[in-house]
Protein backbone atom coordinates (compact mmCIF):
# COMPACT_ATOMS: atom_id res chain seq x y z
CA UNK A 1 0.00 0.00 0.00
CA UNK A 2 1.19 3.81 -0.78
CA UNK A 3 0.08 6.57 1.32
CA UNK A 4 -0.03 9.98 0.17
CA UNK A 5 0.16 13.12 2.41
CA UNK A 6 -0.43 16.70 1.08
CA UNK A 7 -0.38 20.01 2.62
CA UNK A 8 0.22 23.45 1.61
CA UNK A 9 -3.07 24.81 0.48
CA UNK A 10 -5.53 27.52 1.49
CA UNK A 11 -6.43 30.82 0.47
CA UNK A 12 -4.35 33.34 -1.04
CA UNK A 13 -4.88 36.78 -3.08
CA UNK A 14 -5.71 36.65 -7.04
CA UNK A 15 -2.07 37.20 -7.80
CA UNK A 16 -0.49 35.59 -5.17
CA UNK A 17 1.24 32.20 -5.07
CA UNK A 18 0.71 28.70 -3.06
CA UNK A 19 2.77 25.71 -3.01
CA UNK A 20 1.76 22.49 -2.66
CA UNK A 21 3.38 19.46 -1.16
CA UNK A 22 2.68 15.88 -1.29
CA UNK A 23 4.59 12.91 0.47
CA UNK A 24 4.36 9.46 -0.46
CA UNK A 25 5.29 6.77 2.02
CA UNK A 26 4.65 2.88 1.42
CA UNK A 27 5.78 0.46 -1.39
CA UNK A 28 6.90 2.90 -3.92
CA UNK A 29 8.90 1.10 -6.71
CA UNK A 30 11.74 2.92 -7.96
CA UNK A 31 9.62 4.07 -11.69
CA UNK A 32 6.68 5.84 -10.93
CA UNK A 33 5.25 8.81 -11.29
CA UNK A 34 3.53 11.64 -9.58
CA UNK A 35 1.74 14.68 -10.13
CA UNK A 36 -1.10 16.48 -9.23
CA UNK A 37 -4.73 17.04 -10.30
CA UNK A 38 -7.33 19.42 -9.07
CA UNK A 39 -11.56 19.54 -9.24
CA UNK A 40 -13.43 22.50 -9.24
CA UNK A 41 -16.78 22.67 -7.56
CA UNK A 42 -19.69 21.04 -10.76
CA UNK A 43 -16.36 20.11 -13.00
CA UNK A 44 -14.49 17.04 -13.38
CA UNK A 45 -11.42 16.38 -12.07
CA UNK A 46 -8.60 17.21 -14.60
CA UNK A 47 -4.82 17.27 -14.92
CA UNK A 48 -2.63 19.88 -13.55
CA UNK A 49 0.73 18.47 -13.91
CA UNK A 50 3.08 15.06 -13.60
CA UNK A 51 6.59 14.25 -13.03
CA UNK A 52 8.03 10.90 -13.84
CA UNK A 53 10.47 9.17 -11.17
CA UNK A 54 12.89 10.21 -13.59
CA UNK A 55 12.81 13.77 -13.87
CA UNK A 56 10.17 14.35 -16.79
CA UNK A 57 7.25 16.95 -16.48
CA UNK A 58 3.66 17.18 -18.32
CA UNK A 59 1.36 20.03 -17.90
CA UNK A 60 -1.90 21.10 -18.39
CA UNK A 61 -1.32 23.49 -21.55
CA UNK A 62 -3.23 26.13 -19.41
CA UNK A 63 -1.45 26.16 -16.52
CA UNK A 64 2.54 26.09 -18.20
CA UNK A 65 4.18 29.12 -17.22
CA UNK A 66 2.23 29.94 -13.93
CA UNK A 67 2.57 26.00 -12.66
CA UNK A 68 5.71 24.78 -11.66
CA UNK A 69 6.36 20.69 -10.48
CA UNK A 70 9.06 19.30 -9.06
CA UNK A 71 10.06 16.28 -6.93
CA UNK A 72 12.77 15.03 -4.39
CA UNK A 73 12.97 11.54 -3.82
CA UNK A 74 8.77 10.59 -3.25
CA UNK A 75 7.97 13.83 -2.56
CA UNK A 76 6.80 15.94 -5.08
CA UNK A 77 6.16 19.98 -5.13
CA UNK A 78 4.14 21.86 -6.72
CA UNK A 79 4.51 25.40 -7.14
CA UNK A 80 1.62 27.94 -8.10
CA UNK A 81 1.97 31.38 -9.24
CA UNK A 82 0.09 34.28 -10.21
CA UNK A 83 -3.19 32.62 -8.98
CA UNK A 84 -6.23 33.39 -10.73
CA UNK A 85 -9.82 32.71 -9.31
CA UNK A 86 -10.79 30.17 -11.61
CA UNK A 87 -7.83 27.71 -10.21
CA UNK A 88 -10.33 27.81 -6.75
CA UNK A 89 -10.30 23.96 -6.41
CA UNK A 90 -8.99 20.96 -4.47
CA UNK A 91 -5.96 19.62 -5.43
CA UNK A 92 -4.95 15.96 -5.31
CA UNK A 93 -1.84 14.80 -4.84
CA UNK A 94 -1.61 11.09 -7.01
CA UNK A 95 1.16 8.36 -7.34
CA UNK A 96 0.78 5.94 -10.41
CA UNK A 97 3.29 2.81 -10.94
CA UNK A 98 3.21 0.24 -13.38
CA UNK A 99 3.54 -3.67 -11.77
CA UNK A 100 1.75 -6.08 -14.75
CA UNK A 101 -1.31 -3.46 -13.90
CA UNK A 102 -1.34 0.34 -13.40
CA UNK A 103 -1.82 1.58 -10.09
CA UNK A 104 -3.17 4.97 -8.69
CA UNK A 105 -2.78 6.17 -5.98
CA UNK A 106 -4.66 9.65 -4.49
CA UNK A 107 -4.61 12.18 -1.55
CA UNK A 108 -7.33 12.98 0.45
CA UNK A 109 -6.71 16.61 -0.84
CA UNK A 110 -6.47 19.81 -0.25
CA UNK A 111 -8.53 22.77 -0.48
CA UNK A 112 -7.23 26.00 -3.16
CA UNK A 113 -9.16 29.36 -2.59
CA UNK A 114 -8.47 32.14 -4.72
CA UNK A 115 -10.04 35.16 -3.62
CA UNK A 116 -9.72 38.88 -2.45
Amino acid sequence: QVQLGESGGGLVQPGGSLRLSCAASGSIFSVNTMGWYRQAPGKQRELVATITSGGSTNYADSLKGRFDISRVKNTVYLQMNSLKPEDTAVYYCNLRQVVLRTYDYWGQGTQVTVSS
